[in-house]
């Protein structure tokens, strides 16, 4: 054999390979089953000394849940408040009997992790903010928020926003509108991305809820962000790789590449789920 063409026979056999491995992808893809729900998630520490992001899912008879918490006080405390509020919400979705009492249960849950987190805090200081998303059997999107981790979905193309967040900012934009304060003192504000209800928070005011299940469209993809996805990317750069044809797992392992691609300084812990209902 000439050993000039060994390099060229090597990259055709590279090239077969990786057809050969995209088209048993496609077949995978394909092979998804109707009505279920299909998990993606990522995450990373960033530039933190500890990961304070929590999250976990679970599927009953009732749907699919997902809940991602992200642990504000650093070191032991943030971790400490996350795991709790996230295993708290798990756990008694896991007893709910009927959909009928969800809003209840969201409510309950919250009190229920609040208060566990505010007995371990034993008076330090600490907490944590949680969304949770729920996917019925029939396609409807149930939803619970505290703090500013978001809720969205993510549907043609561009993101429609779920929940609000729980930062002074929205106290002075009510100010603003009320015409007491200016738009520049607003957005000059050193405070406004400080928190003002979450979990474990003697104060702690309420979750809260959709006052109506939302219904979901085929390809819409639900994703659960905390503040390290959304304070690193824009919103194009995160719908240019939603937008991609790729199951939601590497859709999200996608997202946190590019977190982690921008190598920010004061980079947070950035966790994200999407939940994609096949039809």
């Amino acid at each position: 054999m000439d050993h000039k063409l060994v390099p060229y026979i090597i990259a055709l056999i590279f090239i077969v390979v990786l057809i050969f491995l995209l088209i048993i992808r496609g077949i995978l893809a394909q092979k998804m089953e109707k009505g279920k729900i299909y998990i993606g998630n990522g995450q990373t520490i960033g530039r933190r000394d500890e990961q304070d992001d929590y999250f976990s899912t679970a599927e009953t008879a009732h749907g699919t849940m997902a809940v991602l918490a992200d642990g504000i006080s650093g070191l032991a405390n943030g971790r400490m408040a996350s795991t709790i509020a996230v295993t708290t919400f798990i756990e008694e979705f896991k007893k709910l009997g009927s959909l009928n009492q969800l809003q209840d249960f969201l409510k309950k849950a919250a009190l229920a992790s609040n208060h566990m987190i505010v007995e371990n805090l034993n008076g330090s200081n600490g907490g944590t903010t949680l969304v949770t998303a729920i996917i019925d059997n029939d396609g409807y999107l149930h939803w619970g928020a505290v703090g500013d981790s978001v809720i969205t979905i993510f549907r043609n193309g561009e993101f429609l926003a779920i929940n609000q967040k729980h930062i002074f900012e929205s106290v002075l934009t009510e100010r603003y509108i009320a015409g007491e304060i200016s738009q520049l003192e607003v957005q000059e504000n050193p405070l406004k991305k400080r928190l003002i209800n979450y979990l474990g928070y003697e104060g702690f005011k309420n979750l809260d809820t959709g006052n109506n299940p939302i219904q979901l469209h085929k390809g819409d993809k639900v994703c659960l962000f905390s503040d390290g996805i959304y304070d690193a990317l824009t919103e194009v750069e995160m719908e240019k790789i939603l937008s991609q044809q790729a199951p939601p797992y590497d859709l999200a392992q996608n997202i946190i590449k590019a977190v982690e691609q921008k190598r920010l300084k004061n980079q947070d812990n950035a966790t994200i789920l999407i939940l994609e209902k096949i039809w």
